[in-house]
């Protein structure tokens, strides 16, 4: 139930596959490396006064062009920046700006239920066989708490019951201070005409050690061909589901590399989740394949993991009312050097069934030759 509209990514002219070892350009003169430096340790950029996340910035850094490495941060700054300009339109900027405005306008009045979600504190937050496998930070451990019902797809434990409770409070509290101050509430996107986003009254902070400490580390090792390793922004926000709320979600995928969906609770029927295969741009409205068919159940403090191209949809709440966490997962990096590449049958399940017929016509054609050379032959 990660929702929201298509992502519409701007693609590239065709090219020539490069190695791996070469830059790309993204106008101008500046580059960035299509492989990231792994063991290079990036700047902390959190200090400075910046249009763009912190995180973007440290992201960015382990792709530029090795002779930028060393250079000093602010000379890194300004050639992230520029790349950075190029990405997002100048309208797009003027939106930020404005919503930048807009958060800082709720900040300075409104006044928290329970500050202490505001901050992260793992212990209270998560659950323990969910802090154990973070600490051990091993696919095993990992895979100890998770089912993987459906390729792709990763469900577990995670939220402690009093957090669930507060988070929903404070959004109930939320809602009821714009609806007395007159102040105007941004739906979460386009689909939901009910929820609030978390980022616009202070739980930014919270939300991003949350992508950084505890779903990077999942994503790195589950889904590091869609970014997951250098996921570096997010969008995080509530749902609500059922009597007077939203009923169902229509089919979609997610503007996210990696979603993150936690059910907090509520009395409810109905509501669940249908996934129908991960796809590209190009083949987001192409065939269900078998295998890809898979439905899920909410249980409270429970999440659900999976790639933001993923397409899925909610069914209709059938009765009573739920409400969900969703965060979704960015990488920066990740969209800038897809704009150069054109095979994504790694992760797009349309990509790789027409790779794979296009390569059976082929060894069918070679042979097909050959038999018509033995039998010339043989005449």
């Amino acid at each position: 139930m990660s929702q929201n509209k298509n992502v519409s990514l701007e693609r590239s002219a065709p090219q020539q596959p490069r190695p791996s070892n070469v830059y790309v350009g993204v106008g101008g003169s500046d580059s960035l490396c299509i492989s990231p430096k792994r063991d290079h340790k990036s700047e902390n950029y959190e200090d400075l006064q910046l249009e763009f996340n912190p995180l973007v910035f440290s992201s960015l850094e382990q792709y530029l062009p090795t002779h930028m490495l060393n250079l000093s941060r602010e000379v890194k700054v300004q050639y992230m920046r520029n790349i950075l300009l190029r990405y997002l339109p100048e309208s797009e900027r003027i939106r930020i700006q404005k919503h930048k405005e807009y958060r800082q306008r709720i900040m300075l009045n409104y006044p928290p239920l329970h500050r202490e979600i505001y901050s992260m504190d793992a212990e209270k937050f998560f659950t323990p066989s969910f802090l154990r496998a973070i600490k051990e930070n091993t696919e095993e451990s990992f895979r100890s708490i998770m089912i993987e019902p459906c390729k792709g797809i990763y469900t577990f434990e995670m939220l402690q019951p009093r957090f669930c409770e507060m988070l929903v409070s404070e959004v109930d509290h939320f809602e009821r201070w714009v609806h007395a101050t007159k102040f105007r509430i941004m739906r979460p996107n386009i689909m939901n005409q009910y929820g609030a986003v978390l980022d616009d009254f202070g739980l930014e902070a919270m939300l991003d050690r949350l992508m950084s400490d505890f779903i990077r580390p999942l994503s790195r090792v589950f889904y590091s061909e869609i970014g997951g390793s250098s996921l570096d922004s997010h969008h995080g926000f509530v749902v609500e589901y059922g009597i007077n709320r939203d009923v169902e979600l229509g089919f979609h995928v997610d503007d996210s590399e990696v979603s993150l969906n936690i059910c907090l609770g509520g009395e409810f029927s109905g509501g669940e989740l249908f996934f129908r295969g991960v796809r590209c741009d190009e083949h987001v409205n192409s065939d269900i394949q078998s295998g890809e068919i898979f439905d899920h159940y909410h249980v409270p403090g429970h999440a659900i993991l999976h790639p933001g191209r993923h397409r899925h949809g909610a069914r209709p709440t059938t009765s009573g009312n739920r409400i969900n966490l969703i965060l979704w997962c960015r990488s920066s990096a990740f969209r800038e050097l897809k704009k150069y590449r054109r095979d994504f049958s790694s992760w797009c399940e349309e990509c790789k069934r027409k790779k794979k017929e296009k390569e059976r016509l082929l060894v069918m054609a070679t042979q097909q030759e050959l038999m018509k050379r033995e039998m010339q032959s043989a005449s």
